[in-house]
């Protein structure tokens, strides 16, 4: 199944890491179940100077 995600980077960043902090132990695992693509995700959040934490768990 695919899920829809916010487009703006702000509100991508808030979702995905209320997600990671609630339902999944890691981006992949949230990228996997969501049917994501990683890479897609963490350049449009680096554009915004936003930097998966793998230790934390969350964007920073």
């Amino acid at each position: 199944m695919d899920f829809t995600i916010p487009k703006d980077p702000i509100m991508l960043y808030s979702f995905l890491n209320t997600k990671l902090r609630d339902q999944y132990h890691s981006l992949e695992l949230l990228c996997e179940d969501m049917n994501l693509d990683e890479n897609e995700i963490c350049s449009s959040l680096a554009a915004m100077d936003f930097h998966y934490d793998k230790e934390k768990n969350q964007f920073r």
